[in-house]
């Protein structure tokens, strides 16, 4: 079997296990359309490839997903080069996320984190923070969940120790989140 096809497999069989998921995707996705149609506003962070997972997600709220409609704020804080190497420099690395939650966060507004780890130094503290504020927290994670199960008011765990079947899960995950939501934004 040819490396194509054992991922395709093991996609499938991933992809399948997700049907598990099903209430806690759709009350994230009620938990963010709630937030978002209420006038709050939508933090994602993430590292390397969960940030660029984080950009996409953040941009279907204030570009659009599928249908023509009005922006919702939504903020990926992984962009913005000096504010992020300004903050890693100034107070570390762990704190990239967490100044943004307290700098930007207020209560009614949803993070979601996203770490195919669940260790992720600074997507935990940014939790931290948020909850601390009020904040709704949702966290995609990998590999049982780590450091970060358990934190959040909602976990969506991947089933899977491979990083990139977890960040393919994850992209799927957020793009299903918006296709729940995108009818009531629309509609607004």
């Amino acid at each position: 079997m040819s490396i194509l096809q054992q991922n395709i497999q093991s996609a499938v069989q991933l992809f399948q296990a997700l049907e598990d998921l099903e209430p806690l995707v759709a009350k994230a996705a009620q938990l963010i359309g709630d937030c978002v149609v209420g006038g709050g506003k939508l933090l994602v962070c993430g590292n390397g490839g969960s940030a660029a997972d984080g950009a996409d997600f953040s941009t279907e709220f204030t570009c659009r997903f599928v249908s023509d409609r009005r922006p919702y704020p939504a903020m990926n804080l992984a962009e913005g080069s000096s504010l992020i190497t300004a903050t890693g420099n100034d107070y570390g690395f762990e704190d990239i996320f967490s100044r943004q939650v307290r700098a930007y966060g207020r209560e009614g507004d949803v993070l979601v984190g996203i770490t195919t780890s669940g260790n992720s130094a600074n997507i935990i503290k940014a939790i931290h923070e948020a909850n601390s504020l009020g904040i709704t927290t949702i966290a995609l994670l990998g590999k049982g969940g780590g450091k970060a199960h358990g934190l959040s008011m909602i976990d969506l765990i991947i089933p899977c120790e491979i990083t990139a079947r977890i960040q393919e899960a994850h992209k799927f995950l957020l793009h299903t989140i918006c296709e729940i939501i995108e009818p009531r934004l629309a509609k607004e």
